[in-house]
């Protein structure tokens, strides 16, 4: 009997692998009818389609089959402009679906499905697609380890909530995917619900958590034959009214421009912009900044942020660069000073061209151009004013080529060249990359070789190798890595990066759970160690062991500690601000833990404490970051985020001259605070509230010389006033409504202003007095944008 048992329990574990394993197949069905998007699901012809139904748990716990239910049945139909998807989510308590209200890609406390569709099936990358309950679409480009929600494309969608559950419809348009030229069709597919209330994840087929990539493990869509998709060309026109008012006056602007979306084929896409119009944008975050590197913004610019995965490999594109601050600085005499020296770059125009052929090959060209910009100089004995150049004509470009393989690897070559007119600076950096992964997607090797040109009054070369193996499925996994970066390898032109002239080795292990125990929903455990040794002396500049540990428990909360040690004396080449000099870092340890309560409730918490001790009398950091928020009902909630930062007898650069480079052994305190607030008319109209306000002061005590081995010794002569204090606020209150798709009308009330000043105030409500009595700058601004589909205006003219 027992050996019956074992072998019927081999037969039974065998034949549920093997299903699990093998891929679903989903049949589509072509029409001619016309298919109304209301979440009804009424037509006749739905009841032929083929169903995907027996979807499988992905998270919490792993491979358990969905309850009956909870069972969740998905056809998909389609024509020559367009694929149909239904969705029946059935639910034995209905009245409990989460349902919030939130802004476009924005998923808040809310059930959900979703669709994952890769038109080449070369499990490489996603085209995802999203649905609330409450009818809120989401939507992004997905590839292993990064969702890019900035991408947002033109679809329909409609939900209905019924005494069994849910339904979904929804009409994907050709022009929101990729796919080849094939007359046969063969796409790779999966179906994802979530279950908000229980923070439970189905997929239609399975997607095993022991195997790190998630795109390869999805099903497969066939049936969509000899499809005659229609011209891909979209115009947005937009126009724009601002009225601005501050201490110098007031001003009212009209713009107006295009953007123009181009379906060069199935497989390619032409995006332009004409005459940008990014004044409602969101607002950069100003800080005190005291470090020896520019502070790296993020992009909030459409043009730059949607599809840009191509150009983001390798590293080597931040977009601020194009129409950020000027690269040079205006020569002046000693009796000269710069009277106006504009902050941005005006960009002129833009166009990005991306796809992949059906061999998978990708390509992506990006080319912007921007405009001449002077400062003005002013001749303070003579009172002539004169103009120079700081930023010539320049022309950026993009090209990147990227060459998929094996379902799950690729090779890539990457190009970033910047060319200014005239004598100025110019620059171009090239890389090539790979990404190599075994047929069971269990081990990956992946690295890069970029070589980079400066031509400039002095031209320089510079390259930076990296190799990195690891595994990456199981329950044990590790990491071992290993770069070179010469010391004039720079990318600032088109990219960023801040340390060069290094190498560099770092290994990890990690351990997790794939399902749920008696405590825990996840657990992950992660110990590392991190060596970076400076090329040309030899010392060491970054020496760190440490461990992670991250869980969540059945509740639902969230658990995060972290613990660092710089066992090491090590050394900073970059704060002396001056080439070949470098100073002393004493051995310091930091711990940081985070715990986050489950968002599905409505009050939330984060909560962020950190500590920092160096090795060295009285000088370390502590931090506290607390984030409330509660949410009111399904339309609104608000949100607060305190952080603060305090640094007690840190040490800086505050000052070069004829005697050397002065440090000062300063305190700091940083303080920001952060409100949001939401309130959703329905799902397509909201009204959004973002305030910001930001504090910061350097107070320095006693002042150093840097000494040649790095050390630094007092300096009493020392006595100019290098003190730091700053205010900073930024206030948005907007309307937003998606009369149609892709068609917006949005409002917006900005209120901002900065104060900087020498002389430290240590009073909070001072200092917030002080910047709202100050001239606050106000902006109310109007903005109207149309989608116009070539298809649906063609005949009209």
């Amino acid at each position: 009997m027992s050996k019956l048992y074992s072998i019927a329990l081999f037969f039974l574990i065998f034949f549920s692998h093997t299903v699990y394993s093998q891929k679903k197949t989903l049949q589509a069905k072509s029409i001619t009818e016309n298919i109304t998007i209301d979440g009804k699901i009424n037509e006749k012809v739905w009841e032929t389609a083929s169903v995907a139904s027996d979807f499988i748990m992905f998270e919490p716990d792993n491979g358990k089959p969905i309850s009956s239910d909870k069972k969740t049945e998905v056809k998909v139909l389609y024509d020559n402009n367009a694929i149909y998807i239904s969705a029946l989510l059935y639910d034995n308590e209905p009245e409990k679906i989460q349902r919030e209200i939130t802004n476009r890609d924005v998923f808040g406390v809310s059930d959900h499905f979703s669709v994952y569709i890769n038109g080449f099936n070369d499990g490489q990358q996603d085209f995802r697609f999203f649905v609330s309950a409450a009818g809120v679409q989401m939507d992004c480009l997905a590839i292993e380890d990064s969702e890019d929600f900035t991408w947002d494309a033109i679809w329909d969608s409609e939900v209905t909530i019924t005494e069994l559950g849910w339904v979904v419809e929804m009409k994907i348009p050709y022009a929101a995917l990729r796919f080849s030229k094939a007359d046969k069709q063969t796409w790779g597919l999966n179906f994802m619900r979530e279950i908000k209330r229980d923070v439970q994840k189905y997929t239609w087929n399975r997607i095993d958590t022991k195997i790190g990539a998630v795109i390869p493990q999805a099903g497969i869509l066939q049936g969509i034959e000899s499809i005659q998709t229609p011209t891909r060309l979209f115009l947005i026109p937009y126009s724009s009214a601002y009225y601005q008012q501050s201490d110098i006056g007031s001003d009212t602007t009209l713009k107006a421009g295009l953007d123009i979306k181009y379906g060069i084929n199935d497989s390619f896409t032409l995006d332009a912009i004409l005459v940008p119009d990014f004044g409602q944008t969101k607002f950069d975050n100003a800080i005190l900044n005291l470090e020896p590197f520019e502070q790296q913004l993020e992009e909030n610019r459409p043009f730059f942020t949607e599809g840009t995965d191509l150009f983001n490999k390798g590293g080597l594109f931040y977009s601020r660069r194009i129409g950020g601050a000027p690269s040079t600085e205006p020569a002046t005499a000693a009796n000269e000073e710069i009277t106006n020296y504009p902050s941005t770059v005006d960009l002129l125009n833009a166009v990005k061209i991306s796809g992949r052929t059906e061999k998978g090959l990708g390509i992506g060209f990006l080319n912007a151009v921007t405009e001449r910009t002077k400062a003005t100089i002013l001749n303070n004995d003579t009172g002539e004013v004169r103009k120079e150049v700081i930023e010539p004509l320049t022309n950026y470009n993009m090209l990147v080529l990227d060459q998929r393989f094996n379902q799950n690897s690729s090779v890539t070559f990457v190009n970033a060249n910047t060319t200014r007119n005239g004598s100025f600076r110019d620059a171009n950096v090239s890389g090539l990359l790979f990404d190599l992964n075994t047929k069971k997607n269990t081990y990956n090797l992946y690295g890069d070789f970029k070589y980079s040109t400066i031509n400039s009054i002095e031209d320089y070369d510079g390259y930076k190798a990296e190799l990195n193996f690891r595994k990456t499925s199981g329950k044990y996994r590790y990491l071992f890595s290993g770069k070179y970066i010469s010391e004039n390898y720079d990318v600032n032109d088109l990219g960023i990066i801040f340390y060069t002239n290094y190498h560099n080795a770092y290994a990890s292990g990690s351990y997790r759970i794939v399902n749920p125990t008696k405590t825990f929903n996840t657990f992950k455990v992660n110990q590392f160690v991190n060596l970076e040794i400076e090329n040309t002396t030899g010392k060491l500049q970054t020496g760190a062991i440490g461990t992670e540990i991250k869980a969540t428990t059945l509740k639902n909360d969230y658990f995060e500690f972290v613990l660092e040690a710089t066992p090491f004396k090590t050394f900073d080449f970059y704060e002396p601000r001056e080439y070949g000099r470098y100073v002393f870092i004493p051995e310091k340890i930091f711990t940081a833990i985070n715990f986050t309560s489950n968002e599905n409730n409505a009050f939330s918490i984060i909560i962020q404490p950190s500590f920092t001790k160096y090795n060295e009398d009285g000088r370390g950091n502590y931090g506290l970051y607390l984030g409330p928020k509660y949410r009111f009902n399904d339309r609104l909630s608000i949100a607060f985020a305190m952080d603060y930062i305090n640094q007690s007898n840190y040490r800086g650069w505050v000052d070069s001259n004829e005697t050397g480079i002065i440090f000062a052994e300063r305190n700091r305190e940083i303080l920001q605070n952060d409100l949001t607030g939401k309130y959703a008319l329905n799902n397509r109209m909201t009204i959004n509230l973002t305030a910001r306000y930001y504090w910061s002061y350097s107070k320095n005590h006693e002042f150093f010389t840097l000494q040649n081995n790095g050390y630094l010794t007092p300096n009493s002569t020392y006595a100019q006033n290098k003190d730091r204090n700053f205010n900073s606020w930024n206030f948005d209150l907007s309307y937003s409504w998606w009369f149609a798709p892709g068609s917006e009308i949005s409002i917006l009330y900005r209120n901002y202003g900065l104060e900087r000043a020498s002389i430290v105030e240590k009073d909070l409500s001072k200092n917030l007095k002080s910047i709202f009595n100050s001239d606050l700058t106000n902006v109310l601004s109007i903005s109207i944008r149309y989608f116009i589909d070539y298809n649906a205006v063609k005949n009209k003219f």
